[in-house]
């Protein structure tokens, strides 16, 4: 790690040595992120040692909170780096110019597909990509005897009325991919009729993925009504690792054929003091030492490959083959078009 990082303040573009005048100009780093950024406690602390550089985290909602917030302060922002907007926000905090210019070199042990995703080009750095699914609580159904759905369609059919339960696209990331889930699902002249049958069949919407999964859903920690919620293809083994007493299989299982495909990324804060040190922590988030921390901490899949998951992630952690996907930036021009449609709908 060293190494690593002696090699990045070397031949940084910023820099035109090394030695002492070209330390990274701070001793302590602020990071951004969503509520639910919960890697290992003392995570940071190689960093530290090799840098000299404390890092403070401070967590803002959720990702579209973090990201309306991070509009509202760019060119003078909170921190320095924020962890956290993904495809669905990415064009949306670019033409924001939430970030500075800066891909981290690391992109080099990421696949293609990842990488591609980085839109425009060397403005921020992969760090996860996960799927946003349909959970249910396996035991709910099974006492029932009913099958739990297996698509879409299913769940606005009345066998499953007043069973789901999702988050609001307007302020929730998980919510949003959801949406964006049933449009590319339905199409531009489906989709509107689709959630009017969920409407209709009983579907409550509240604000963030914290409520939706541990309040209102009958199979995680808040033993809510609704046997269905928006998660992620990851949450069975999150049930796993943190059951108490312990379980050797989740409670929770995944609709494979229900999920859309998201990516992560980590980027400078536009009007930081600290790109320096800065570039530093985002090569540190890309690198192994971090990324092996992901997949039973923040529950998601890493994107550096010379990281293996752990068993009970690819036992548990459901791996769509065809999630749905969308461009970015087709995204980003009917966001707010289809959020207005959806309260219309949904809210109403």
């Amino acid at each position: 790690m060293k190494k690593f990082i002696v090699s990045i303040i070397c031949v940084a573009a910023v820099l035109s040595g090394c030695g002492g005048s070209n330390e990274p100009e701070t001793k302590k780093l602020t990071l951004l992120a969503y509520d639910s950024f919960t890697p290992t406690e003392g995570i940071f602390d190689e960093f530290t040692q090799e840098t000299g550089i404390s890092i403070e985290v401070i967590l803002g909602g959720d990702t579209g909170q973090l990201i309306s917030k991070a509009i509202l302060t760019s060119g003078n922002p909170e921190g320095d780096v924020l962890w956290g907007v993904d495809n669905t926000f990415l064009t949306r905090a670019v033409n924001g110019k939430v970030f500075s210019s800066y891909t981290s070199p690391q992109t080099k042990n990421m696949s293609d597909d990842v990488v591609a995703l980085t839109q425009p080009e060397g403005v921020v750095t992969p760090v996860d990509t996960g799927d946003v699914c349909i959970n249910y609580d396996k035991k709910w159904f099974a006492q029932r005897n009913i099958a739990p759905p297996q698509s879409l369609d299913d769940l606005a059919l009345p066998l499953y009325k007043d069973l789901l339960v999702v988050q609001n696209p307007a302020s929730s990331s998980p919510g949003l991919a959801f949406l964006l889930a049933t449009i590319s699902a339905y199409g531009e002249n489906g989709w509107e009729s689709y959630w009017k049958k969920l409407r209709a069949n009983g579907v409550k919407v509240v604000d963030g993925w914290t409520e939706a999964y541990t309040i209102e859903f009958s199979g995680s920690s808040g033993k809510g009504a609704r046997p269905l919620v928006v998660s992620y293809a990851s949450s069975p083994p999150a049930e796993v690792v943190y059951s108490d007493p312990p379980v050797n299989e989740p409670p929770t299982a995944v609709i494979d054929t229900t999920c859309f495909h998201q990516v992560e990324f980590a980027g400078i804060l536009r009007g930081s003091q600290n790109e320096k040190a800065a570039k530093l922590l985002i090569d540190y988030v890309a690198d192994t030492t971090f990324q092996s921390d992901l997949p039973l901490t923040l529950f998601v899949n890493p994107v550096n490959k010379n990281v293996s998951l752990p068993e009970v992630f690819t036992s548990f952690a459901a791996q769509p083959e065809k999630p749905y996907t969308m461009d970015p930036a087709a995204i980003e021009k009917n966001r707010a078009e289809w959020v207005d449609t959806w309260s219309s709908i949904a809210l109403r």
